[in-house]
């Protein structure tokens, strides 16, 4: 498709497995491992490659990644390295539905969440994603295309089109926008 490589990022619980589902959809190849189940949190897949944990280390992975979408959690972003160009579609969802779903996901699998009160994790959630908005504005190989989590709920059509748009024209707007399912919206603040 070019030569960028991908990148679906954001908090977790921020819709990054549906955009990950759209692009794939919409016919750009994706990079997963299938190692994580779909569960009753994500009924479609997590659409995650194990190996970005750890680029830091072993950034092997991305030597075949160009024209491709990866997806990689907001904090591993300062783990790439500077010399390839990336376009990152940086999923964006109100903060009290992140926290809301991050802690349903934790409750349901039986693990413990942080021992932060909510009023603290989001303020932490907010002071990260200053600072990973600050970094990427200084990156010159990073160009973030911005997603607002609701509006592809509110009208998938117009927030295909536009991410379409932004990254080349090359996609399928339709099958895209057929793979929303505002269903699965259930935290709602």
């Amino acid at each position: 498709m070019d030569d960028l490589i991908t990148i679906v990022s954001g908090l977790p619980r921020s819709g990054t497995s549906l955009m990950m589902q759209m692009l794939e959809a919409g016919g750009m190849p994706v990079l997963t491992d299938g190692i994580r189940d779909a569960d009753e949190d994500n009924p479609r897949g997590y659409f995650e490659l194990e190996a970005v944990k750890q680029t830091k280390d072993d950034p092997a992975w991305l030597h075949g990644a160009t024209g491709k979408v990866v997806k990689m959690i907001y904090l591993l972003l300062y783990d790439l390295p500077a010399t390839y160009k990336y376009r990152i579609i940086f999923m964006r969802r109100p903060l009290s539905e992140v926290v809301a779903s991050q802690q349903t996901m934790l409750t349901r699998s039986g693990k413990e969440g942080t021992t932060l009160s909510d009023e603290q994790f989001t303020s932490l959630l907010e002071r990260e994603l200053s600072e990973i908005d600050e970094w990427l504005g200084r990156q010159d190989n990073c160009a973030v295309h911005n997603v607002n989590y609701h509006d592809l709920l509110n009208d998938g059509e117009s927030a295909a089109t536009a991410l379409n748009d932004s990254i080349g024209g090359d996609l399928d707007v339709e099958a895209m926008r057929h793979v929303i399912r505002p269903e699965l919206h259930r935290q709602r603040h």
